[in-house]
């Protein structure tokens, strides 16, 4: 069971819930990210209640939560069941808003962030907004490094405007009574990853509207580790196993089968062409093996190949060094 300790630092009240967003914030060791995230809160308007949710089965982020000063309520939670879904769950569940915005422990929400999410929700009366997401890559010198920026980056439309897709749960506002439950995240995807996915394209068959706020971007910070051809051809090939992995899970068969097809003409394309990218050294040769690895993933998307970043697979591979993650 989640711990709450000695939080909420400060509790809302009825009233700040009657049109209120409610900011989460998951988070697994991570402590120069999430200081960055919740002092880019402060900066917003509209924050009703922030709620930090520490996924460590250690709660290493008590005491900063604890000793963060802030302009609204902060609640401290400690779901110590490790798993992506068991944090967003736990925190969804504590939140008392009509909306909730989330942000991870890796970005940082410029001034006017939240403002503009809200406002693109009223305008278009939208159960989920989308924004765009800039990532900051070390400058390592790479021959790839504009790669490694897009890959973590997020885009979309010029323009604010209906979505006829969906995008990640970082950046993202949702109106809670559109959610099915109190726990809406498949806890079947604690380590692999992809249950905003599985919940987004549920609620997208249910008729749900979803939005673009282009006015709206956060910047994500990318660790080295990360911005590495070992890590992002991983992490590609998970995000292609994402359509097929959701509309499989969600029982559309014909649909799945689909996104297999294409996986299988997209991994061969690629897979071929990239071969001899690497070999020309064309500038784009990154881009061309990324492609051919989500094409792949969208074909191989059922166990054993499901890929682990998260829960007890992040543990294992952290355990010597747990603020590295």
């Amino acid at each position: 069971m989640p711990d709450t300790g000695a939080f909420p630092l400060k509790s809302p009240t009825a009233a700040d819930s009657a049109a209120s967003v409610c900011v989460i914030i998951p988070t697994f060791r991570r402590p120069e990210g999430l200081a960055t995230a919740m002092r880019s809160i402060c900066v917003q308007t509209g924050v009703s209640h922030l709620i930090v949710c520490d996924n460590s089965p250690e709660a290493s982020a008590r005491p900063q939560v604890a000793a963060f000063d802030a302009p609204f309520p902060v609640t401290f939670l400690h779901e110590p069941a490790t798993g992506v879904a068991n944090a967003r769950n736990t925190a969804v569940a504590a939140c008392d808003c009509a909306f909730i915005a989330f942000l991870d422990d890796d970005e940082e929400a410029p001034e006017g962030w939240l403002a503009e999410m809200v406002a693109t929700q009223r305008r278009f009366d939208a159960d989920v907004v989308f924004g765009p997401v800039t990532a900051r890559v070390p400058n390592s010198g790479s021959p790839h490094a504009a790669y490694f920026t897009h890959f973590f980056s997020r885009f979309g439309p010029e323009q604010s405007g209906l979505l006829s897709y969906y995008y990640g749960c970082g950046n993202a506002l949702l109106r809670a009574a559109a959610l099915p439950s109190k726990t809406p995240f498949s806890v079947l995807q604690n380590e692999m990853g992809g249950e905003d996915d599985i919940l987004f394209t549920a609620m997208k068959a249910d008729g749900k509207v979803m939005a673009w706020a282009a006015e709206a971007p956060v910047f994500e910070d990318v660790p080295p580790h990360r911005a590495t051809f070992s890590y992002t051809l991983r992490r590609g090939f998970a995000y292609g196993q994402g359509p097929s992995h959701s509309t499989g899970t969600n029982g559309r068969f014909i649909a799945c089968a689909g996104w297999m097809v294409q996986g299988v003409v997209q991994a061969a394309l690629f897979g071929m062409a990239s071969l001899f990218a690497f070999v020309v050294r064309h500038p784009r040769r990154a881009f061309i093996l990324d492609k051919a690895a989500r094409g792949l993933g969208k074909t191989l998307w059922f166990p054993p190949f499901k890929m682990k970043f998260y829960g007890a697979s992040l543990l294992k591979k952290r355990q010597i060094a747990p603020q590295a993650v």
